[in-house]
């Protein structure tokens, strides 16, 4: 499968150097099988959605209320893109939503960050039977109004529209990270010492077993659906 990476933004400081970039994870997130194109979407760049099966948009520091010359292109992308497989990660989660009826905000919940457990509260068909998941959060944004045709397919109190899945279109995303090992999870929380709450809390937290391998494998069954 043709698979379009949307890389939105990069990690900060030194830590793409260390890690690598987000598209790379993601690609060690989905294994062998995919052709994939990385389209730089600061830059302009955006795929013709009739040359890839499939397209994935990346986390960023943006906020999709941001005035940034990239962002509109990319909410119209989003729109127009009816019938590729689309999977959005943090602020691909965000734009989706926005694209397409919802609203996301800042949240006064303030960062959420570190290891976060959602409840599995509808299951599709690329799914196991997990109740539950825990997976690294980095955010303060967040999707306020649920997007029409949309089922929520995972949530917590402290995110209640963390996993959507469009009932219209061959449409998910997640609002946590899935691809973020623990090592760079802990490392950015580093980098946002002064903002996060409780950073060492949410350092901590990462320690405790995640289910990237398990949110990895939907995303690919998704893709190869």
């Amino acid at each position: 499968m043709k698979l379009a990476i949307l890389e939105t933004g990069r990690a900060p400081g030194q830590l793409a150097e260390e890690f690598g970039g987000y598209p790379a994870m993601f690609e060690a997130m989905l294994g062998l099988g995919f052709e994939i194109e990385v389209f730089d979407v600061q830059a302009g760049e955006l795929p013709d959605p009739g040359k890839h099966g499939a397209c994935l948009i990346t986390g960023s520091p943006a906020g999709v209320y941001d005035p940034l010359p990239w962002i509109p292109g990319l909410l119209e992308f989003i729109s127009a893109a009816k019938d590729s497989r689309m999977v959005g990660i943090c602020f691909g989660h965000q734009a989706m939503a926005e694209a397409l009826g919802g609203r996301v905000e800042k949240s006064d919940k303030g960062w959420g960050a570190g290891l976060h457990r959602y409840d599995v509260v509808h299951r599709e068909p690329w799914m196991d039977s997990a109740t539950t998941i825990a997976a690294p959060a980095s955010h303060q944004d967040q999707v306020m109004v649920q997007p029409s045709n949309t089922e929520i397919i995972a949530r917590s109190d402290f995110t209640p529209f963390a996993g959507l899945a469009w009932t219209d279109r061959p449409a998910i995303s997640f609002q946590f990270h899935p691809e973020f090992s623990p090592a760079f999870a802990k490392a950015l929380i580093e980098k946002r010492y002064d903002v996060v709450t409780d950073p060492d809390a949410a350092i901590a937290s990462l320690d405790a077993p995640n289910d990237n391998a398990r949110v990895g494998g939907w995303i690919r069954r998704f893709l190869e659906a």
